[in-house]
């Protein structure tokens, strides 16, 4: 599976870390490939047009937080972002939600918490039924007022 990845300096260990570690995935990084100072949104909205254009299924987001990469990430239309700590976040994330774009803070999630979120993450699928229903209004909330990026 190809996955877009991308993020800011404070992010930029655990991306690697990341790239390293997760067997069967072939990573597009979008950046940043230094530890000089940069703007996390746009690496993050780099992410989340990957992912709603349909270049890539699925996308991960890092920064010092997690905080700003998901905000910046969930303003491009199609884009379910989710900022998850633990496992079990991960794991509701894709299957309640369906959120196509992980993100992570690096300065808060230890990098072996960060790896078992990742893989849960990636394999875990979406369970549709009634959550699709919720994604849906998700969806058309989406399309009535946000503008996209």
């Amino acid at each position: 599976m190809r996955i877009v990845i991308g993020s800011d300096h404070a992010g930029l260990r655990l991306k690697e870390i990341i790239k390293k570690s997760i067997d069967n995935m072939e990573f597009t990084d979008v950046g940043t490939f230094t530890e000089e100072s940069c703007d996390y949104p746009d690496f993050a909205l780099s992410v989340g047009r990957g992912v709603a254009e349909g270049t890539f299924p699925l996308g991960i987001v890092i920064c010092g937080s997690g905080i700003g990469v998901s905000i910046s990430a969930n303003k491009v239309r199609g884009v379910r972002a989710a900022l998850c700590t633990n496992e079990y976040m991960a794991e509701m994330s894709r299957r309640h939600n369906d959120a196509n774009v992980l993100a992570l803070g690096a300065r808060i999630t230890g990098d072996d918490l960060a790896l078992a979120i990742v893989r849960r993450w990636l394999g875990t699928s979406f369970e549709g039924g009634r959550h699709a229903r919720r994604v849906g209004k998700i969806s058309e909330a989406e399309e009535k007022w946000s503008c996209g990026a």
